[in-house]
């Protein structure tokens, strides 16, 4: 029975790491998979999914107009896919994770969509949203904060490295520009009154 699974982190924790081995894991046992990106997202090339550690792949690209049902329909028309793979799912809308969805059920294919939780103001991206509230299956990729815990948010900073507060939720690239915390810790950098540290 296929699913819909949302593979989420904080920034720089290799969620596209992740799709690229998932998807080479289908093709090594002879499975074909369909990769799918956001079409402004050209940090690797137009209709690439990158990789820090170097691995890429093509991918089709989909924009805040796309019907994903659509793409995943028309792409089964031209032969079997294993699993659909969907990488910045952050920023699909609430009607394209819907989308992906209906695939699942209706199409009987498994998507895997991977993505970020919350935006540097602590706040959940609508796709993120959408995908917690409709997922099958919700995987945390795991990263740390410099302390050592859990990193489960993220801030941006200014060329002097101070954590800002205001600006647009997306902005493509710009990894240096965001660094991955604890909550104690993204308090502390958007300056949130932090209790000391307990004693040991």
């Amino acid at each position: 029975m296929a699913k819909l699974y949302f593979h989420f982190s904080t920034m720089n924790a290799g969620k596209s790491t992740l799709l690229l081995q998932a998807s080479y894991n289908y093709i090594e046992r002879g499975m074909q998979t369909y990769l799918l990106t956001a079409n402004f997202d050209n940090r690797a090339g137009k209709g690439r999914i990158a990789s820090r550690i170097g691995i890429d792949a093509e991918a089709d690209t989909w924009s805040g107009r796309s019907d994903l049902y659509a793409m995943i329909e028309t792409r089964l028309t031209e032969g079997p896919v294993a699993c659909v793979l969907l990488d910045e799912a952050q920023w699909l809308s609430r009607e394209q994770v819907w989308q992906l969805a209906r695939a699942v059920d209706d199409l009987n294919v498994p998507v895997m969509a991977y993505g970020l939780r919350v935006d540097f103001r602590g706040e959940l991206f609508p796709g993120s949203a959408a995908l917690l509230a409709l997922a099958d299956e919700l995987r945390e990729v795991r990263t740390i904060c410099h302390c050592g815990r859990k990193a489960t948010m993220v801030i941006r900073v200014d060329e002097d490295g101070t954590a800002l507060s205001e600006g647009r939720q997306v902005e493509v690239g710009g990894n240096d520009r965001y660094i991955s915390l604890c909550r104690r810790h993204f308090r502390e950098a958007t300056g949130d009154r932090v209790p000391p540290e307990p004693p040991i």
